[in-house]
């Protein structure tokens, strides 16, 4: 029998019918949808008079144009209102499961996901969200769709795909003090860049993958699209079942037995050939941030900023050759779909404990979800960021995208946990830099990006 990779194993299990020349049709076990861009699905769906095949298939979460203002319940803006009212109402008449605004299941959808267990090994699970890949984490084959295909999953319950390459990365050894599952991905698109990817459906795998918890995992597979994979994944282990055990919508009983004993055969088999592989020592990494305009433009907190993309160091306002340690900063954020989780918040709050936010700064926690919130503020955390100067708000996209009116202001340096620093991203002219958690919340005390580990 041919060794098999974890990636192969699921993709055969859900291939419908081969339609040539690599494209092939494969089932869609799990779908989600958010306010922004289930509408659009949703509308076309109802102009062509068609029924959603599986709406039992489907969730759906508020999360991208949502405000996430202390006690806010709605969007920012009328057209916000419209499209958050519009994916109530079509998801009730197709019968699809929306998890509403201040309702437990709220959130992210990248969050959530997993959080309810909707996210499972050996499953296909799409989205019309580019970060979809997150799922990978737990062993699910999951990458993010356009509106036509969105539609077509509402409609089919299937997906018309070209059939990606393989890539194996291996994290090997044991990270140093304050390194995080942001700083190793961080690390592998500096090294491979955002296109190293295009192409392939990564496997995450070696010794610091192994040891990361299920966030951490969730926050390396987040960036796979960042490197230009649509499709990033880890194999599923004695972590992710705990993880999963007990929520609400995975299996029970019986069924949790048998989907164990499935889950239990993904792991790519001994021998299996990938087309290509990459490795990352991880006793050489320093925390990571980035300097430029593009995810793979990322060093070292002990680096000094390189002079290969003149246009980005304009737009950025940097000089090249001069430390990136001591660059003053006037905003910090941190939540997105990347770095919002539990772990995430407690990792910032130990940095912040006890401290204050510089006088110049503005700094955001934004909890990946209302469960996220919930737990935060029952251990207090609300309280530690509240203490020391942050803002605590509603659960929520927020300014990792920057359509819900929350912006960074033009020329202002934003350190955000999110996963991209594009021109614009987090509005017209600002300035992003991403790291971890506790970067972020150390940049946010000393008012400049520093080095975590001196905390």
């Amino acid at each position: 029998m041919t060794a098999k990779t974890l990636f192969d194993k699921i993709w055969d299990q859900h291939l419908v019918e081969d339609l040539g020349d690599g494209v092939q049709l494969l089932h869609v076990d799990r779908h989600l949808m958010h306010e922004l861009s289930g509408p659009r699905g949703q509308l076309e769906m109802a102009q062509r008079s068609l029924k959603t095949r599986n709406p039992e298939l489907t969730i759906g979460s508020m999360d991208h144009v949502v405000s996430t203002a202390p006690g806010a319940k709605g969007g920012n803006a009328p057209w916000a209102d419209q499209m958050i009212e519009s994916f109530r109402s079509e998801s009730r008449k197709a019968g699809v499961k929306i998890y509403d605004i201040g309702q437990d299941g709220q959130g992210i959808v990248h969050v959530v996901g997993p959080e309810l267990g909707f996210t499972l090994p050996g499953a296909t699970l799409l989205c019309g969200d580019s970060h979809t890949c997150t799922h990978g984490a737990l062993g699910a084959l999951a990458w993010g769709i356009g509106t036509s295909e969105l539609t077509h999953v509402l409609a089919t319950q299937t997906i018309v795909q070209q059939r990606p390459k393989t890539m194996r990365v291996r994290f090997d050894g044991q990270p140093g003090r304050a390194i995080t599952a942001k700083d190793m991905i961080l690390a592998l698109i500096g090294k491979i860049g955002t296109a190293g990817g295009v192409g392939y459906a990564v496997e995450y795998a070696g010794e610091a993958i192994r040891a990361l918890e299920m966030e951490g995992r969730l926050t390396v597979c987040n960036l796979s699209i960042e490197l230009g994979a649509k499709i990033g994944m880890i194999a599923p282990d004695e972590k992710t079942y705990a993880y999963l055990n007990g929520r609400c919508h995975a299996p029970k009983g019986a069924l949790w037995d048998q989907a164990l004993a499935h889950w239990r055969t993904l792991a790519s088999d001994a021998g299996a050939q990938f087309d290509l592989e990459h490795s990352i020592d991880c006793t050489l990494l320093a925390p990571q941030i980035t300097w430029g305009t593009s995810p793979e433009d990322v060093i070292g907190i002990d680096g000094t900023i390189p002079g290969n993309k003149p246009e980005a160091l304009a737009y950025m306002g940097l000089a090249a050759g001069t430390p990136i340690a001591g660059t003053k900063v006037d905003r910090v954020f941190i939540g997105s779909c990347t770095n919002s989780r539990l772990p995430d918040l407690r990792a910032a709050a130990q940095i912040v404990r006890g401290r204050k936010v510089a006088q110049h700064v503005k700094a955001w926690v934004v909890p990946g979800s209302w469960r996220i919130k919930q737990d935060a503020e029952a251990e207090g955390l609300h309280q530690v960021f509240l203490e020391a100067g942050f803002e605590w708000r509603e659960a929520g996209c927020s300014m990792c995208v920057g359509l819900n009116g929350d912006l960074v202001e033009p020329q202002a340096r934003c350190v955000s946990t999110s996963n991209r620093n594009f021109v614009g991203r987090q509005g017209p002219q600002a300035r992003t830099h991403l790291a971890s958690p506790a970067m972020a919340a150390a940049a946010a005390i000393a008012g400049e990006i520093t080095d975590v580990r001196n905390f």
